[in-house]
């Protein structure tokens, strides 16, 4: 798929996924959301991926929803709406359900869906001068349905209430302080912490262990207790039989260090 709204490359393991319309703060219309989903779905995919990288061109990571889009689906129907509406649920759905580790690097404003965009990611680290997270949709008379199932998972119900009926715009550190955020570093080093955390799962963790653990947190949350512990105890079993965990094992009874 030839990509007019993102950039996507691989290297040293890690697949980097670019938002490019700095010219529009990256703002989210059908076709990025359509190229998103391609790219994950590709990394996904890739035996040579280990780990994934979210970032950004410009001054703004995701400013939400394109304003011409917003004009263009206003004038939708509910069955093209619903249709649409689905296409962002998918790409919500296949970050989260990805794999591989993501992480996203914010700068600049991080708003509405952009918000979302970072927030489903499993590491989020954001430049302390210049990032900004908020939900203001309730400002426009919409809603942030989507994002809010995964918001919740992530910061719990009482902070996402908060966040998103007050529709207030957070600064990095204020993100950090309520669990959105991950790590804040200066702007300066903000590609360098993501490429040394990248790096780190890369060399020191089992993809098949990662990609196990990401299997586990999106399937059991919801489950009844024993049917959550039911599921648990099979994975654990499976896990047992794994080359990665024989190998894993193996290094450590032996007191050596596996390279993964």
């Amino acid at each position: 798929m030839d990509y007019s709204r993102i950039k996507y490359s691989v290297a040293d393991r890690i697949g980097r996924i670019t938002l490019s319309r700095p010219d529009k703060h990256n703002a989210l219309d059908d076709v990025m959301v359509t190229e998103l989903t391609h790219a994950f779905v590709q990394a996904n995919r890739d035996a040579g991926v280990k780990v994934v990288i979210l970032s950004a061109e410009g001054e703004s990571f995701c400013a939400g929803a394109d304003l011409e889009y917003i004009q263009r689906i206003a004038k939708y129907d509910f069955n093209r709406n619903l249709e649409d509406s689905g296409s962002l649920m998918k790409l919500f759905l296949q970050i989260h359900t990805c794999r591989k580790p993501v992480i996203s690097l914010v700068s600049g404003a991080a708003l509405a869906g952009g918000c979302g965009l970072a927030s489903v990611c499993d590491f989020v680290l954001a430049a302390r001068e210049t990032s900004r997270f908020g939900y203001p949709e309730v400002r426009i008379g919409f809603i942030p349905a989507i994002v809010m199932v995964f918001l919740v998972r992530r910061i719990g119900e009482g902070r996402a209430r908060e966040l998103v009926l007050g529709g207030h715009t957070l600064t990095a550190e204020e993100a950090h302080a309520i669990g959105l955020v991950g790590k804040v570093v200066p702007a300066m080093d903000l590609e360098r912490a993501g490429n040394d955390l990248a790096h780190e799962l890369v060399v020191k963790n089992s993809g098949s262990s990662m990609g196990l653990i990401k299997e586990l947190l999106a399937r059991v949350h919801g489950m009844a207790t024993n049917e959550a512990l039911e599921y648990a105890s099979n994975l654990n079993a499976l896990t047992r039989m794994t080359d990665d965990c024989k190998r894993g094992i193996e290094a450590f009874l032996r007191k050596e260090t596996v390279t993964w």
